[in-house]
Formats: C-alpha cells, sequence, structure tokens
C-alpha cells in the first residue's frame, strides 16, 4: 500500500509502485479531471501539483510522491491563486473543447503562486509544454494576466 497527501486528505493505493501517478489518480481514486493526453510529459493535460510544482503525471511513478504534497484539478479552487485562475478563466471565456484546460489551469496556478506580475515571456515559459489543439493560447494569457491583476 501507498499513502498519499491528495488534495489535502490521506488515501491509500495498492497501486504497483511503478504505475504513473496519472492513473492512480483516475482508476484508484476517481479523480477524473486530470487528463491523459500524450503519455510521454509533452502536452501537458496531466499536469498536477507535487509541493507547488506543476509536474506531468503520466510519466511519475507513484511511489516517487509518497509523502509529497498532491494537488489535482478537483481541488485547485480551493487556494485564492486557483480560484483567481479559474474565474479569469470563464471571464475570458478560455475553454473551446476544454479537454487541456486542467493541464494549462494547473500550469498557471504555479506560475501565479510563484509569480504575481507575470509578463508575457514569464506566461510563456510557464506555459511551454501545454498544448491547446485548440489554440486558445491568447485567451489564455489573457486569463493569466486578468487573474494576476486580481490577485494584486
Amino acid at each position: 500500500m501507498i499513502t498519499l497527501d491528495v488534495n489535502g486528505k490521506t488515501l491509500t493505493t495498492d497501486a504497483a509502485d511503478d504505475t504513473p501517478l496519472l492513473w492512480v489518480l483516475r482508476d484508484h481514486l476517481n479523480l477524473t479531471g486530470t487528463k491523459f493526453g500524450c503519455g510521454m510529459a509533452q502536452c501537458g493535460a496531466c499536469t498536477v501539483h507535487i509541493d507547488g510544482q506543476a509536474t506531468r503525471s503520466c510519466v511519475l511513478p507513484v511511489s516517487a510522491v509518497a509523502g509529497k504534497k498532491i494537488t489535482t484539478i478537483e481541488s485547485v479552487a480551493s487556494e485564492s491563486v486557483g480560484k483567481a485562475v479559474q474565474e479569469a478563466w470563464v471571464a475570458e471565456n478560455v475553454p473551446q473543447c476544454g479537454y487541456c484546460q486542467s493541464g494549462q489551469i494547473m500550469s498557471a496556478t504555479a506560475l501565479l503562486a510563484q509569480n504575481k506580475a507575470p509578463t508575457d515571456a514569464d506566461i510563456d515559459a510557464a506555459m511551454t509544454g501545454n498544448i491547446c489543439r485548440c489554440g486558445t493560447y491568447v485567451r489564455i494569457r489573457a486569463a493569466i494576466h486578468r487573474a494576476a491583476a486580481a490577485l494584486a
């Protein structure tokens, strides 16, 4: 059994040590907001926070996160930064198909938790690797700036 701290709750799983965190979240813990995209940590759909850092969960073995704080899209709005990001996402009408959005929001939240006033270059650097097939990048950047202003 592996004990995990997920969204502030202590949870256990009997998943094999090398099972990717993504599949433990989705299949063992029924937290399906984190999405499978590429399986190679290239697209960002599976992004969660590990001790506050945006991390791709599709290639991360669950054994590597025992004892660390895991935050998923299901609870990101419980903190002020996550709430501001989600509100900005709605205000800027960011989602189109929506599939990548949980990963986008997780990356944006990690950025704003560390940098309260990001420049366009800061946003581009933090969001690199989060792919949106619908091309909502302009709205994503606007939403991040809106969230930063709301947090200021």
